[in-house]
């Protein structure tokens, strides 16, 4: 199975684990994505497992470097590297345990990755990105970061909070906290091929 995510041949899969930090309970994500990926492929991967819309900036924290999209305006960005330009093999290698991905720095969505495994790749079965397990929704895009999340999750549990029918109203009904649909992550996933 060719698709555009993979250009160089893959010999190694990267298992990763995305945990959402500063939330309880935690919200977490089990990727599978091919050495050869782009940094900036696996930012959208990340994005649709955790079912983040790429409305916002983000960034990425690995070892001593700091990887994005470099923009003149942004401050800060002038030592940033491109991530265009990075595969994952080339930035986690073998040494890498962990690793930071930050989303929407005016929320503030800090996301802990580790690396669990790197596997062979097995045609046809492991060479494709793909989420592979996952619990808890993603809060809401401009939801707040994670104090407007826990408030937005208190609104909405009580119809008699100051805030329900409005909360209710933006988010256009009820929310579950606790729904992952590991199908929904992957179809998101599949979409940005």
């Amino acid at each position: 199975m060719s698709t555009k995510f993979q250009r160089l041949q893959a010999h190694n899969v990267y298992q990763l684990r995305i945990e959402l930090q500063h939330i309880e309970p935690l919200i977490w994500r089990r990727i599978l994505v091919p050495e050869t990926l782009k940094l900036s492929k696996l930012d959208r991967i990340v994005q649709a497992a955790m079912g983040w819309t790429n409305s916002h900036l983000h960034d990425w924290r690995i070892g001593q470097q700091r990887y994005g999209i470099p923009d003149e305006e942004w401050i800060g960005s002038s030592q940033m590297l491109d991530e265009r330009k990075f595969t994952i093999a080339q930035v986690l290698g073998e040494q890498t345990k962990t690793f930071a991905y930050s989303y929407d720095f005016g929320d503030g969505w800090d996301h802990r990755i580790t690396v669990e495994e790197r596997l062979p790749v097995q045609e046809g079965h492991n060479d494709w990105p793909m989420c592979v397990a996952g619990e808890n929704a993603c809060p809401p895009e401009d939801v707040g970061g994670p104090p407007g999340y826990m408030d937005f999750l208190q609104a909405m549990r009580d119809p008699k909070h100051e805030q329900h029918a409005d909360h209710w109203r933006w988010w256009g009904g009820p929310f579950d906290p606790h729904a992952f649909s590991i199908n929904a992550a992957n179809m998101a996933i599949r979409k940005l091929r």
